[in-house]
């Protein structure tokens, strides 16, 4: 006999259909986990166990993020961001040993990285360690130590390790985000977490072990301080200095052009309408820690590069000899001198449209040798449309340039990124390195329309009867008018500021209820009307005259 219909329905809306569900998939995680753990080694099975480590680190500190955050659906946006992320590991993964079969820079990390991690387990890190990296620490070797710490944590597991550097570099991404909401709140801070957190090349490229994910959560680190900075809250200096750290331990050239755009952004900053007696003593003090910063960010470029001074000479050599090394393999965007040969670079400015347009929006679909130069195409030409779509915003530009010195920031580092950069001669090489600025020049799509960058509107007057609670008796139901002609009480302004205002009132039954209250004029000693001769009681509502 067949299960009657209403009994079914009955039956189907008292299963926790939630709870279910992911009852279902716990279930299943485990089963996968066991069965990796039987066929595979913890190079591959690892990754199963990282990966809810990190989602249940991350979740809590999203929460309490969205929970401080006034949009809608905050935590639910974050939630998917970070889950994206963290996916992206894997295609990342498969592109660097299966498409690639290996030929990447995360292989190298990985080993040198998984023997710095056996050293650390061994060693007395109270007695000192002494370790030969086999290179110089800045640069490659300083990302092999920050591989062997977090193997050191989680164990030598190469998906791992992509799922950790990209989890690093979600954070990044957010710290972008949340420095737009410090120093730019006008802006459309929820259209830009979608760009932002959903870009094909922020989701993918900074999702493996290396350089990428690790400037990513240090330039959004810097970003966030200088937001911090512009606004005058605790904690700036702090997050600059780390966040310079790390990248000058990288790329220190990314960050000298990081530290001139917060130069010309504090140089812009608005000045506190009420400037405390310490202010001038503290911006010489702030333009003073900025600048030698700066001198010795551009000494580690020099040191870096292996370059004599820091003239154009020599930016031009580093230029030029950046051109010559990434002109090599069947993606190369301009056809070069022989690979001995260092092609020249030229440091007029009028060459920088061009410069931008390379690095921001090529390789065209034209252009694209293979599928992965293809689909990276189909990001550029979309970001390509959506800057032509958003020219009546971008026209605002040069006026909010002078406004907001958070818009100053990111079109100096833009501009100088592009300019430094133009020199790639790879489009793949360009394609990975363009995340460094994306996440600045998506702060251009969201500048907001000309109504709203306007300054606040002037507040009109309030009407006479609008007036403060309790100014007024209060209200009986309506009944006939009085007898006698209306008198009206003195404006709001009558009264001095800072107190309430003090009316002499006819002994007159309460006004009737309409628009507009009625009130004895400001008198002592009234006459009372023939029709309105008996006194009125408290409960009333009416008082009498003294």
């Amino acid at each position: 006999m067949p299960w009657p219909a209403p009994a079914a329905r009955a039956a189907a809306t008292r299963v926790p259909w939630p709870s279910a569900v992911a009852a279902a998939l716990v279930t299943g995680y485990v089963a996968l986990f066991v069965v990796a753990m039987v066929h595979t080694s913890y190079d591959t099975w690892g990754a199963l166990l990282i990966l809810p480590v990190l989602m249940g680190i991350g979740t809590p500190i999203l929460a309490r993020i969205a929970a401080a955050n006034p949009e809608r659906d905050v935590f639910r946006l974050l939630l998917l961001a970070m889950t994206a992320k963290l996916l992206c590991a894997f295609p990342r993964y498969l592109m660097a040993f299966v498409l690639y079969g290996g030929a990447a820079d995360s292989k190298m990390y990985h080993q040198k990285g998984s023997e710095l991690a056996a050293y650390l387990d061994q060693a007395d890190l109270f007695g000192g360690i002494q370790y030969d990296l086999g290179m110089k620490v800045a640069g490659t070797g300083f990302i092999i130590v920050v591989t062997g710490v977090v193997y050191a944590i989680t164990g030598p597991s190469l998906i791992g390790g992509f799922l950790v550097f990209s989890w690093l570099g979600f954070w990044g991404l957010l710290l972008f985000w949340r420095a737009l909401q410090i120093a730019f709140p006008e802006a459309d801070t929820r259209k830009y977490a979608k760009l932002v957190f959903f870009l094909p090349s922020l989701l993918f490229w900074p999702s493996s072990i290396g350089k990428d994910a690790w400037m990513m959560f240090c330039l959004g680190l810097t970003t966030y301080g200088t937001a911090r900075l512009l606004d005058r809250r605790f904690g700036a200096f702090a997050c600059i200095a780390l966040g310079s750290l790390g990248t000058a331990m990288v790329r220190p050239h990314v960050t000298a052009l990081a530290g001139a755009g917060l130069m010309v952004a504090y140089v812009l900053r608005k000045r506190p309408q009420q400037a405390s007696a310490l202010g001038p003593l503290r911006t010489i003090l702030t333009a003073v820690v900025l600048g030698a910063m700066a001198v010795l960010m551009l000494q580690q470029v020099s040191t870096f590069f292996g370059t004599d001074g820091t003239g154009g000479d020599a930016v031009n050599q580093v230029l030029s000899e950046t051109s010559r090394r990434t002109s090599q393999g069947s993606s190369m965007i301009n056809a070069t001198a022989p690979e001995d040969t260092a092609p020249k670079f030229s440091l007029n400015p009028a060459g920088l449209p061009v410069a931008v347009v390379s690095v921001l929006f090529r390789p065209f679909p034209f252009e694209a040798s293979n599928i992965q130069n293809l689909i990276q195409s189909v990001e550029c030409f979309a970001l390509l449309v959506m800057f032509i779509r958003g020219w009546p915003r971008l026209s605002r530009l040069p006026r909010l340039f002078v406004q907001r010195s958070y818009v100053a920031f990111t079109a100096v580092y833009t501009l100088l990124f592009c300019w430094a950069f133009s020199t790639i001669n790879n489009m793949g090489i360009l394609s990975r390195e363009r995340v460094q600025v994306l996440p600045l020049v998506l702060v251009l799509l969201v500048v907001p329309a000309a109504s709203a960058t306007r300054g606040p509107a002037k507040r009109r007057p309030p009407p006479v009867w609008r007036v403060a609670p309790g100014q007024w008796r209060e209200r009986r139901p309506a009944g006939p008018p009085p007898a006698g002609p209306p008198a009206y009480a003195a404006p709001p302004e009558a009264s001095p500021p800072g107190a309430a205002p003090q009316y002499a009132e006819l002994p007159c039954a309460s006004p009737p209820h309409t628009e507009r209250p009625y009130a004895a004029p400001p008198f002592t000693s009234p006459s009372p009307s023939p029709s309105h001769s008996e006194s009125q009681s408290p409960s009333q509502g009416g008082s009498t005259a003294p």
